[in-house]
């Protein structure tokens, strides 16, 4: 069995992978959380204080948002499910347009998440904006997607065009700016997010 520290990190030691039903007794039973991915287990490293109140920030604002609305938010405590990589992988925040699809008889593995939230850690950040991302752009539900930095007011708004399926990238780095999420036809401001968040 691998357990990485860093999602980064490429193990060079020989690899005794884990099945899925084996994981999912780990990840049921551990104190930790894991990711799974084609048989490896992977560690999620511990947040901050200020990853925290930038997650909850976005989940209470967006929450009140859509409360009247067909979209569902979830928090980090389920996992996307994605089959074309055989992966299970936990996000800070995801919106589903309607019910949830779920993955078998699964009620912890979400199949189509519309819009997904990261907020950076250091740890994490080449792999939310590379691996996992390209992940990610494989469930057919999924057209929206933001990365959110700790450290300053700064975010990556990737959304899909309907046209040709292509993504686009917007950049938020100013604190007075408004995210216009078009998936769920609000606005996010940037205020909003990073309220009572100190970069001190």
């Amino acid at each position: 069995m691998v357990i990485a520290q860093e999602k980064s990190t490429i193990a060079t030691e020989a690899k005794t992978l884990v099945t899925l039903e084996e994981y999912r007794t780990i990840a049921e039973t551990s104190e930790e959380r894991y990711e799974y991915c084609n048989g490896e287990i992977i560690v999620m490293p511990g947040g901050t204080a200020t990853h925290s109140a930038i997650a909850i920030n976005i989940l209470v604002y967006l929450g009140f948002l859509l409360r009247d609305t067909d979209f569902r938010l979830y928090n980090s405590d389920l996992r996307v499910w994605i089959p074309e990589y055989h992966c299970g992988t936990y996000t800070d925040l995801m919106v589903v347009n309607h019910e949830p699809q779920f993955n078998g008889d699964r009620s912890d593995e979400i199949l189509n998440p519309l819009l997904i939230v990261e907020v950076l850690s250091p740890s994490t950040e080449a792999y939310d904006r590379g691996d996992k991302f390209r992940k990610y752009r494989s469930i057919p539900s999924f057209c929206e997607y933001l990365v959110v930095s700790q450290t300053e007011p700064y975010i990556e708004r990737y959304f899909k065009l309907e046209q040709d399926a292509r993504w686009q990238l917007q950049i938020y780095d100013q604190n007075n700016q408004i995210i216009a999420l078009e998936s769920l036809n609000v606005e996010l401001p940037l205020p909003e997010i990073y309220r009572r968040v100190d970069f001190n």
